[in-house]
């Protein structure tokens, strides 16, 4: 059946765990929603797997739209969601509004992500009130590294906690109907989804939280620039991809391949 909105709604309710993935392309997308993931997140993200940036800053929205749309053709039954880049939000709340109108109309989004808490309220009331499902982003948030100083937890002090279980209150109230919660102590993460009616989806924020998601890439050993410890290795696809690869270039030197088989 199809991943809606409501269907996140009814897994918090029902007490179960919702599962989410990265990808940017039909194939992959293919096959994660042939395999069953609830729902697939185009995180901008695509700047450091897919494009080799150093960070997020980069992206731009057509880069979001353009591989927005390659996933929602690839999908059937999980509920995409495409996250707004650096500055399509923070500038204003026309232009936020008009970006995520872009990215469902031409990226064929289900839903957008933004990051940021009290801050970027206005923008998410707007957005929803315009008959767009919004899921908010707290913690880490990747596109203010550079005013954190790095990729640092976050939540960790009494007074930090307390301005995030803030600002997942105050995302909720905004309109938004899930939360991302990105690299926050397991404890304070567990507390804000008890506080919040909307499900919260952990990155590096331990099994309290209503759900999980992780970079594909990271999770099938495909990216190895770095490893953050969340992440769990569920396979080494990079290997397997390496090793196909000599095999196919050892055939083809040697003129194994193509054979008749594989001749017209």
């Amino acid at each position: 059946m199809k991943n809606t909105v409501s269907t996140f709604k009814k897994v918090k309710e029902n007490k179960q765990k919702i599962t989410m993935l990265t990808a940017y392309d039909y194939s992959t997308a293919r096959l994660f929603d042939d395999a069953g993931v609830d729902s697939i997140l185009v995180g901008d993200s695509l700047g450091n797997v897919i494009l080799g940036y150093e960070d997020t800053l980069s992206v731009t929205m057509e880069d979001m739209i353009h591989h927005g749309a390659a996933v929602a053709r690839g999908v059937k039954n999980a509920l995409v969601i495409v996250d707004m880049p650096f500055m399509s939000y923070q500038t204003s709340v026309y232009d936020a509004v008009y970006n995520a109108g872009r990215i469902m109309k031409e990226g064929r989004a289900g839903a957008v992500k933004l990051e940021g808490g009290a801050c970027v309220c206005p923008q998410i009331k707007a957005i929803t009130e315009c008959g767009i499902p919004v899921v908010g982003h707290l913690g880490l948030t990747p596109q203010s590294v550079n005013a954190f100083g790095g990729h640092k937890v976050q939540g960790r002090d009494d007074k930090s906690a307390k301005r995030l279980i803030d600002d997942a209150r105050k995302v909720e109230e905004a309109g938004a109907f899930a939360v991302v919660l990105e690299c926050v102590p397991a404890k304070l993460a567990e507390t804000i989804t008890k506080e919040l009616s909307i499900p919260t989806i952990g990155i590096g924020a331990g099994r309290g939280c209503d759900g999980q998601v992780l970079v594909y890439q990271d999770m099938l050993g495909m990216f190895s620039d770095y490893t953050p410890k969340f992440v769990k290795q569920f396979a080494n696809v990079g290997e397997i991809i390496k090793e196909a690869v000599k095999s196919y270039i050892n055939e083809v030197a040697d003129g194994v391949f193509p054979d008749e088989e594989h001749s017209y």
